[in-house]
């Protein structure tokens, strides 16, 4: 319906109102092949499909369940399984949707025993995805962000480095560093607020880790492929796997990487790779310059390629059974590929409309010193919620914003926090939209019904939105030293978990129902 109103509106401006219904219809149909055909969209798919194979054959050879009875052993209780969750979701900061892909399947069980809701499984691995990968110093958002910064600069005439300017924003990413944090404090005091407490409520009082009314983003029938009877389990059926996954990740970040630079025009970069290729600028800019999409497909299949191998050279399934595995992995994840096409469908539909670009227009204009970064930072919130892209809103805002923040003053600091503004912004509103990927993508490496995930996300998202202007952007505005405003952003925080969050251990929920009732 989003995609039919959109291009209804846009058959509006060349045919007649009634015209606009079958213009309207048969561009829907054109925004939905479009959104196939691009060879980014088609990589995202295809390892969405083949990850779920892999998962499936993962599953029926007992890795699955043995590395959740490994890490269920050390996670004893909801606070350490979260933990857990968060570490993982540290480690893979190298893509935001290898994140949400790997992480979510593996404590998905863990998280399961531990009576921790869905809905909280998939906030972790979503609040763990694109804003650690945004900030990472080596990952596959890198090199966008710094041909953006690049870019930005050139329009005012300055060539700098815009790698070292990327850096530089690292502490300005308010949002990115305070919600990490918020992460921890609501998994330690156990304390939530908003629709996330009664989300876990429910999961530790009658362990239902979703909603009676849920419908979670891969179909019942083929999300639970149960480990064959009477096999011994062993961790390594999931850990080679896995590890096979993220190797020849970095690898084949590596190769497509140095392939693209190396037969480009860029002369000085390619002599850096070609002469140090395993120096931090050579991989920084290798890793910037590589097709994530089609490198983690390639990654899911040689993955799933060395599960099947193991599964049958081990003879826990034929060849034929562990084939047949893999296929009904895949079908489960057919649901997650049509609203993955829709999202798109519908982001390039309001793209058409110049939506963003509309709305950068009226609010850039007239802006005081002192607000430009925390307006900077909402409207790329806006613009990436309505869009679902966070790359998209970065490469409509940095264009308009360092020639406008540089016309307001061009003090080194000021443009730094303009920079990681734009950056910050687009994550935040990324991380809260229902039609972005990653958001997609973690409600079903969670399993978790998609709306549910969003509605309570956004509560969570949206208060460390407001600490991140309130606390990150107005006062370093102001000159305050961004150390002053990291901290007191992280003790709001901490106060928000403690003093509006309420707890949801068991036993105190027990109590409040007794007095309820009473």
């Amino acid at each position: 319906m989003g995609v039919f109103t959109g291009t209804f509106l846009i058959s509006l401006t060349s045919h007649g109102f009634i015209q606009s219904f079958l213009y309207a219809f048969l561009g829907l149909i054109d925004k939905i092949l479009s959104a196939l055909a691009d060879k980014w969209n088609a990589g995202v798919i295809l390892q969405c499909l083949a990850i779920g194979g892999l998962i499936a054959v993962v599953s029926k050879m007992g890795g699955a369940k043995a590395i959740a009875e490994y890490l269920s052993k050390r996670a004893k209780s909801p606070k350490s399984a979260q933990l857990i969750t968060w570490l993982l979701g540290i480690f893979v900061f190298f893509d935001d949707y290898a994140n949400s892909l790997i992480v979510g399947p593996i404590m998905r069980p863990v998280s399961d025993k531990m009576k921790i809701s869905r809905e909280k499984l998939s906030f972790i691995i979503d609040a763990t995805a694109a804003p650690i990968a945004g900030i990472a110093l080596i990952s596959t958002w890198v090199g966008y962000e710094i041909s953006l910064i690049k870019d930005g600069y050139a329009q005012i005439g300055q060539d700098v480095n815009a790698y070292t300017m990327f850096v530089s924003t690292i502490p300005y990413r308010f949002y990115n560093i305070f919600i990490l944090i918020f992460i921890v404090f609501t998994a330690v005091l156990a304390r939530e607020f908003g629709p996330m407490l009664d989300a876990e409520r429910r999961a530790r009082i009658s362990g239902k880790v979703i909603a009676d009314d849920a419908k979670p983003m891969v179909s019942s029938e083929n999300s639970n492929i149960e480990a064959k009877e009477n096999i011994k389990l062993s961790i390594w059926n999931a850990v080679i796997p896995i590890v096979v996954l993220i190797i020849s990740s970095f690898v084949g970040f590596y190769y497509s990487g140095y392939t693209t630079i190396t037969t480009g025009d860029d002369k000085g970069l390619i002599e850096i790779v070609r002469s140090a290729p395993l120096s931090f600028t050579s991989i920084r800019e290798i890793f910037g310059a590589s097709d994530a999409s089609v490198v983690l497909f390639q990654s899911a299949v040689f993955s799933s390629i060395t599960a099947i191998v193991m599964a049958v050279t081990q003879r826990i399934m034929t060849l034929g059974e562990a084939i047949d595995t893999w296929i009904e992995g895949v079908k489960s994840l057919i649901v997650t590929a049509v609203i993955l096409l829709l999202a798109w469908a519908l982001s390039g539909t309001i793209k058409e409309l110049g939506t963003a670009k509309f709305l950068a227009g009226v609010l850039s204009q007239t802006v005081p010193k002192f607000l430009l970064p925390s307006i900077v930072f909402v409207l790329g919130s806006i613009i990436s919620f309505a869009t679902g892209t966070s790359y998209g809103t970065m490469g409509i805002l940095m264009p308009l914003v360092i020639p406008l923040a540089h016309s307001i003053s061009p003090d080194a600091n000021y443009m730094t926090m303009s920079i990681g503004a734009v950056l910050t912004g687009a994550i935040f509103g990324d991380h809260c939209s229902p039609i972005s990927d990653t958001t997609i993508l973690s409600s079903m490496g969670s399993m978790c019904d998609h709306m549910h995930h969003v509605k309570t996300q956004l509560f969570y998202s949206f208060s460390i939105g407001i600490v991140t202007v309130l606390c990150g952007y107005i006062p370093t505005a102001l000159n305050v030293p961004v150390v002053v405003a990291l901290t007191a952003g992280i003790i709001v925080c901490f106060l928000i978990v403690r003093f509006v969050g309420k707890p949801v251990d068991e036993v105190e929920c027990e109590t409040i129902i007794e007095k309820i009732s009473a």
